[in-house]
């Protein structure tokens, strides 16, 4: 039989699990939320690289035109 002093240092101990248990799932929670946020970021780079290159392609190709060399 448990006395009073096991009893409190037990549900101390699964209070102290729990916390524990709480705090890696945020921390997990937060990790994800980086990581996606950092996936947004990647994504939205390449969108606008692809942009700059499609103006760039176009840009070249007025020239070429303007100045006769594109025939």
């Amino acid at each position: 039989m448990m006395n009073s002093n096991q009893s409190a240092t037990n549900q101390a101990s699964n209070q102290a699990g729990q916390a524990a248990g709480q705090a890696e799932e945020k921390g997990n929670q937060l990790m994800d939320q980086a990581s996606n946020a950092a996936q947004a970021a990647k994504e939205s780079m390449q969108q606008a690289g692809q942009q700059m290159q499609q103006k760039a392609q176009d840009a070249a190709e007025a020239v070429k035109e303007a100045t006769g060399m594109n025939k």
